[in-house]
C-alpha cells in the first residue's frame, strides 16, 4: 500500500496590535461587560471589587446562571475568538471589572 503526504498546510496566527481598557461599574443587575465585537481577537476581565462577579457569554447574567464565577480579584480570560457580547452581575454592588479588549 502506498504512502501518501497531505498537502502542506499554511497556518496564519491571528495577532493583536490593540489592547483597549476600560473599566465597567459593578451593578447588582446585569450590566454589559463588552458589547459584541467581530474585530475581538481577546479580552481579559480583573474582578477589583470584594463581592463575587459572575460572567455570561451572553446579553443576560444571572447568579444562578452564568459562564464563570469571579472571587473578589478573580482575572478571566475570554475563550479564544469569542466575538459576543458579555455581560456580568455581582453579588453586591462595589468596586468595578477591569476590562482590556484586543483587537
Amino acid at each position: 500500500m502506498a504512502l501518501v503526504n497531505p498537502a502542506s498546510v499554511t497556518v496564519t496566527e491571528s495577532t493583536s496590535a490593540t489592547s483597549t481598557p476600560t473599566t465597567v461599574a459593578s451593578s447588582t443587575s446585569s450590566t454589559t461587560i463588552l458589547a459584541a465585537n467581530s474585530n475581538r481577537k481577546g479580552a481579559t476581565i480583573w474582578n477589583d471589587s470584594t463581592a463575587i462577579l459572575y460572567l455570561e457569554l451572553a446579553a443576560t447574567a444571572a447568579t444562578n446562571a452564568f459562564t464563570a464565577k469571579l472571587s473578589a480579584g478573580g482575572y478571566y480570560e475570554v475563550p479564544f475568538r469569542y466575538t459576543g457580547v458579555i455581560s456580568g452581575i455581582w453579588s453586591a454592588a462595589n468596586g468595578n471589572a477591569l476590562v482590556r479588549e484586543l483587537t
